[in-house]
């Protein structure tokens, strides 16, 4: 980019300090002397805004709003986006005059999370954390069906704070369990042969939300991720699939 664009039209930020310097001092070897900054690249570097392409080299649970704002209008933002390692997409979205940004998702994508928005992942006895729920029936999904692309870019935009875990119990059933913490929401699915039943727990029914997007997109044909749009506002990111009301998510700033 340097070397197409001009050194002084190219900005690069890392929030590791030895990592900064590392890449500042192969800029140099390789004879361009560029903005290299050490910081936390969510904020962007609003002195040297508006620019005309902003590109991520980590996932973003969401696209922060502060790169919409020091992106000039017809500008793109291309990022790694999404809550579930296993389920993140490519967003590439551009930015309109009133402020807003829409776009699409162009392929399936992973990267390593932005280094603030890094989950800890839950421990210890996860069966006390599910001992008391709210009735079982039988999964209409298979909870497998995780493990593939689609369906767990599909989870993580009906359940985007909701972390998921695969154990296998001392009876020899699998089990995969779902836990929302911000919203004291669980899940927990249990193998019974070719079939998984089903218990949850707290204000949010995680599996109940999961299942309807997985049913609602095989409804209307299995679409790939590009045919999830997206767009992007300072109040939040509203998905949209095949214009159905069911396929429509929002997930508000909080």
């Amino acid at each position: 980019m340097c070397h197409r664009l001009g050194e002084d039209n190219v900005t690069t930020i890392e929030v590791d300090a030895a990592v900064a310097a590392r890449a500042d001092a192969a800029l140099e070897a390789a004879g361009f002397s560029t903005w290299t900054v050490t910081g936390d690249g969510l904020l962007g570097l609003p002195r040297r805004a508006p620019y005309d392409r902003v590109i991520a080299t980590c996932g973003v649970r969401r696209i922060p709003y502060t790169w919409v704002r020091q992106t000039r209008p017809g500008g793109v933002i291309l990022a790694t986006v999404g809550s579930l390692l296993t389920g993140t997409g490519l967003a590439k979205v551009t930015v309109r005059d009133d402020g807003t940004a829409d776009g699409r998702f162009v392929a399936h994508a992973s990267f390593m999370q932005a280094r603030s928005q890094a989950v800890t992942q839950i421990a210890g006895d996860l069966s006390s954390r599910v001992a008391y729920s709210d009735g079982e029936r039988r999964a209409l999904v298979a909870p497998t069906d995780l493990d593939e692309p689609m369906p767990a870019f599909l989870a993580q935009l009906a359940a985007p704070a909701a972390q998921v875990l695969r154990v296998r119990a001392g009876d020899g059933r699998a089990r995969v369990y779902l836990f929302d913490p911000d919203r004291e929401s669980f899940a927990e699915l249990v193998q019974d042969g070719d079939e998984w039943g089903v218990r949850q727990g707290g204000p949010v029914r995680l599996w109940d939300d999961i299942e309807r997007a997985l049913l609602g997109w095989a409804d209307i044909g299995r679409p790939d991720i590009t045919e999830v749009r997206l767009r992007v506002t300072e109040r939040g990111h509203t998905y949209f699939l095949a214009n159905s009301p069911e396929l429509r998510w929002q997930h508000p700033v909080c």
